[in-house]
């Protein structure tokens, strides 16, 4: 869900707007993309002919979700004045052979043995709040075209 800010009374309204990813290309199998003044790597295991120079897409997809549970984590635990840094995500992926794809992604949050306990489950449900994990159960629809132009970009 996108906020827009009026700038008449400062309140937040609901609305969309539209936010772009540029994606380019490198040498080999190199593929990155600039957002937000990032620039966000890729490259594919050397096995797949790349060169192992970065993460793959796909192990930016899946890191994206363990990583965005734990910014709500570490979040939750800030607020409240806990310690964060020895809690760990441990995600375990489960790939279905028959589909080729991933059917199920399981997240252990490993708290440490001086953790509240009255908090256990609310970490639960605070990394259960990641913006990518609810993307997932409420996917948007992907829109894909072509056009021929002279712009140049990047």
């Amino acid at each position: 869900m996108c906020y827009i800010c009026t700038a008449s009374n400062n309140s937040i309204k609901k609305g969309s707007f539209i936010m772009k990813m540029e994606i380019y290309f490198e040498e080999g199998k190199k593929v990155n993309a600039s957002f937000n003044g990032n620039v966000i790597r890729t490259d594919q295991p050397v096995e797949a002919g790349g060169s192992g120079s970065a993460p793959a897409p796909f192990d930016l997809f899946l890191a994206s979700i363990g990583t965005c549970a734990g910014i709500y984590v570490k979040s939750f635990c800030t607020q409240r004045g806990i310690p964060a840094d020895k809690i760990r995500i441990v995600q375990s992926m489960q790939y279905d052979f028959e589909k080729s794809l991933i059917s199920k992604i399981r997240l252990d949050i490993m708290l440490p043995e001086d953790f509240p306990e009255k908090y256990k489950s609310a970490v639960i449900n605070a990394a259960n709040l990641c913006a990518v994990k609810k993307h997932l159960l409420d996917p948007p629809d992907i829109i894909v075209e072509a056009q021929i132009t002279d712009e140049v970009m990047v």
